[in-house]
């Protein structure tokens, strides 16, 4: 069996007696699409805190492309091809959509290849986001929905092999949380990247995504299909309050 792209052994996260992320396992493969889903509280952030370096974990071991990186920084983790956003967008304001994008190509990208054409030019990732004609406009100007597409521009100039992206749904419209979910597969699809997905919006991600981790209190309860998930008793009872009808399945 193949080595995981992403590995996250025991991972636990302290702060002082608060236990923000409480022994969690995720393995997540190349090109695999998985959601994260829990209530608020859950650890979900701080989970991807230490998947992508900007948080040390308390205990537990991280790999990636099977080197440990655990304890390393946030470079470092961007070096082997983890790229990520936030919950609120962090753009440069006062530069312009394509600066932002071209601001990932040099800096962390620099380093790393891709096979794809999309990967070696702003305009191009910013054309394949659907902003091009926004690529003069400053960052600072553009809707919310506008800004969370933008930065997943900044970090595909990363050149990643893994993307993570947090609540990138976020108040957007449910007109925009499905365009939004279809671009999410599109880049796993098209441009071959793994992505864990933290979202909210629970029925567009599952409807998404090949597979669901559900956090709880800091600890994993479930990982698995999302039509199992959905209807998992304890998922219900911790998070989503009723099962979730997911419709015809997505091909």
């Amino acid at each position: 069996m193949p080595e995981a792209l992403v590995s996250a052994q025991r991972v636990s996260v302290r702060f002082g007696g608060l236990v923000a992320v409480d022994g969690v396992d995720l393995e997540v493969g190349e090109r695999e699409l998985v959601g994260v889903i829990g209530p608020n509280g859950a650890g979900k952030t701080t989970f991807f805190h230490t998947l992508s370096g900007v948080l040390a974990p308390s205990a537990g071991r991280l790999r990636v492309g099977g080197d440990d990186l655990t304890g390393k920084p946030a470079h470092v983790f961007a070096a082997h091809g983890v790229a990520r956003t936030f919950q609120t967008p962090r753009v440069f304001r006062d530069m312009t959509a394509e600066e932002n994008v071209r601001f990932g190509l040099e800096f962390a990208g620099r380093l790393r290849k891709h096979t794809h054409d999309a990967f070696d030019d702003a305009r191009a990732i910013l054309g394949y986001l659907g902003l091009a004609e926004a690529s003069g406009l400053p960052a600072g100007s553009l809707t919310p929905a506008r800004q969370r597409l933008l930065e997943i521009g900044m970090a595909l100039g990363a050149r990643p092999r893994v993307l993570l992206l947090d609540e990138v749904a976020a108040g957007l419209t449910e007109s925009e949380i499905a365009s939004t979910a279809q671009l999410i597969r599109r880049v796993r699809d098209e441009l071959g990247l793994a992505v864990i997905w933290i979202e909210h919006a629970v029925r567009a991600l599952m409807q998404c995504v090949e597979r669901v981790a559900v956090l709880h209190q800091g600890r994993k309860i479930a990982d698995g299909a999302p039509r199992d998930v959905a209807r998992d008793p304890a998922v219900v009872e911790a998070y989503l309050g009723q099962e979730v009808n997911l419709g015809e399945a997505k091909a």
